[in-house]
């Protein structure tokens, strides 16, 4: 039992005291540069990962890569979807190009900042989409299923089969490499992806067409 005159209230010990404020410090200037001039409200980070809805963003080489891909595949004037790969969007944006459109298929709202580009999207309900949404209405779509799992990535499938004229980018964990042949027809790729933060699982990127990333 405590005693009523608070000597035995836990105390944080200095090294967890130093870490917080360095923390808040961080965020601090996180916002500041959010809010200085010439800040890219596209660039990756600017929307921070939130772990609770297992969100980890690729690394800048990673997204920019996965970007370029997604822009060579689609072709001139090509449309380009980004399902539940904001970081892959933000990277097509940064680019600005005029030679492709790009939207993004996202459950996160805070995305909503993009406009008329985001459309809110749960896999629990794979076919729930947009009217406008036509099916087989972009020349490739590039999916990462927020999870690992059978369940998410079959009905994940069902929204990139009604979404994709033909071509899939689908990036997921290396375990999952049966379950996306089944599901997608998708052979797994030489090219490595990595994230901004190091992920316990495997990470890897597969396809149905001839691509840049072997």
């Amino acid at each position: 039992k405590m005693d009523d005159d608070g000597d035995d209230i836990p105390q944080l010990s200095s090294h967890t005291l130093a870490a917080l404020q360095e923390f808040y410090l961080e965020q601090q200037q996180r916002e500041g540069m959010k809010t200085s001039q010439g800040f890219n409200q596209y660039s990756i980070g600017s929307i921070e990962e939130d772990w609770q809805l297992s969100q980890f963003w690729y690394s800048d080489e990673t997204a920019s890569c996965l970007a370029n891909e997604a822009v060579v595949a689609a072709g001139r004037g090509g449309r380009i979807a980004c399902v539940s790969a904001p970081s892959v969007y933000q990277k097509l944006k940064e680019q600005d190009g005029k030679d492709f459109s790009v939207c993004i298929l996202e459950y996160d709202r805070r995305f909503s900042v993009y406009g008329e580009e985001f459309i809110f999207y749960d896999y629990n309900h794979p076919l729930n989409l947009p009217e406008n949404l036509l099916p087989h209405s972009f020349d490739i779509v590039i999916a990462d299923p927020p999870y690992l799992s059978e369940e998410c990535l079959q009905k994940t499938a069902e929204t990139i089969k009604y979404l994709t004229k033909g071509k899939i980018l689908l990036c997921t964990g290396a375990i999952m490499e049966e379950q996306a042949a089944k599901n997608l027809g998708v052979k797994i790729c030489k090219f490595i992806p990595k994230h901004t933060r190091n992920l316990a699982n495997e990470f890897r990127c597969y396809v149905n067409y001839a691509s840049g990333l072997d």
